[in-house]
C-alpha cells in the first residue's frame, strides 16, 4: 500500500477510504493533493477488489475548506488556468471511475471542497458541515465545476444565488436543495456512511458500475437515447456470473454472494 504526504489512504475490505490529510491548512487543495489523489485513483482503477470509495477529511474542521490561496496568490493567469485544468480532470476521472464514490462531508466544504463533494455520485454530511461557493469574495469564480456540477445539482437559479452571493450555507439547507443527500449528528456520519458503504460493496460489480455509467451518461441524453442505453447495460449485465448468482439466490431464497468477476 502506497502512502502520501497529503491524504490518508486505507483499504477496509471491499471499502477504500481516503482522508484529505493537511488539518493544519484545512485540507486545502494544492498541486500535492492533486498529484496525491490522482496516484491514488491509479491504485482503486488497477483493484478490482474494491467496490466503494470514501473521501472524507482527516480532522474535525474540515472536508476541504477550499483551494490553497497561499499557493495561488502568486500564480500568473496561465498557471492558475492550468491548476484549474488539472482540478477539472480530477474531477472528471472521479466521475470516470466504475465504482462509487461517497463523499463524507465532517466540515467545512468551501469552494473546491464543494466541487470535489460535486464530484463524487452522493454526498453525506454532519449537521456541522458547512458548504458554498466564495470565490467572487476573492475577485475570482468557481474554478473547479462550481458553475457545471452545482447547476446541474441543484438548479440554476440556486447555483447562481451560491456563487454571485459568495455565502454559506449548513448541512440542512445543501440536504433542502439537494445537494446533499443525508445530514447526521457529528458522532454518527463516518459510521452511516461505512454502512452504506458496505451494502454497495456487497452489491455485484458490473452493476454497480452500469447504474453509475447510464446515470451520469445518459443525465444530458434525451430520454429515448438514455433509455437505448439502459436497455444495453441491462442486457450486458446477463453476461457477468454475479447476474447468474443474483438471480439464483432469488429463486433458491438465499442471500447473494456477489464475486465481481468480469467474463
Amino acid at each position: 500500500m502506497m502512502t502520501y504526504e497529503n491524504i490518508i489512504f486505507e483499504k477496509d475490505g471491499g471499502i477504500a477510504v481516503v482522508k484529505f490529510n493537511r488539518p493544519k491548512a484545512l485540507n486545502a487543495i494544492n498541486t500535492g493533493v492533486i498529484a496525491d489523489l490522482n496516484g491514488v485513483l491509479d491504485q482503486v482503477e488497477k483493484d478490482s477488489s474494491i467496490r466503494v470509495m470514501i473521501l472524507t477529511g482527516e480532522g474535525d474542521k474540515a472536508f476541504v475548506a477550499g483551494a490553497d490561496i497561499s499557493y495561488m496568490v502568486n500564480l500568473e493567469p496561465l498557471k492558475l488556468r492550468e491548476f484549474s485544468a488539472s482540478l477539472h480532470e480530477l474531477g472528471f476521472r472521479m466521475e470516470a471511475l466504475p465504482i462509487p464514490i461517497i463523499a463524507c462531508v465532517n466540515g467545512f466544504a468551501l469552494g473546491g471542497g464543494t466541487e470535489i463533494a460535486l464530484a463524487c455520485d452522493f454526498i453525506y454530511a454532519s449537521e456541522d458541515a458547512k458548504f458554498g461557493q466564495p470565490e467572487i469574495n476573492l475577485g475570482i469564480i468557481p474554478g473547479f465545476g462550481g458553475t457545471q456540477r452545482l447547476p446541474r445539482r441543484v438548479g440554476k437559479g440556486m447555483a447562481k444565488e451560491l456563487c454571485m452571493t459568495g455565502g454559506l450555507i449548513s448541512a440542512r439547507e445543501a440536504k433542502e436543495i439537494g445537494l446533499v443527500n443525508k445530514v447526521f449528528p457529528a458522532d454518527g456520519l463516518w459510521e452511516a456512511t461505512q454502512k452504506t458503504a458496505q451494502v454497495i460493496a456487497s452489491k455485484g460489480r458490473f452493476s454497480l458500475r452500469a447504474i453509475k455509467h447510464c446515470i451520469d451518461s445518459g443525465y444530458n441524453l434525451d430520454l429515448r437515447q438514455g433509455c437505448a442505453m439502459e436497455t444495453d447495460q441491462f442486457g450486458l449485465c446477463k453476461a457477468s456470473p454475479d447476474a447468474e448468482e443474483g438471480m439464483s439466490a432469488f429463486l433458491e431464497k438465499r442471500k447473494p454472494e456477489f464475486k465481481g468477476e468480469l467474463k
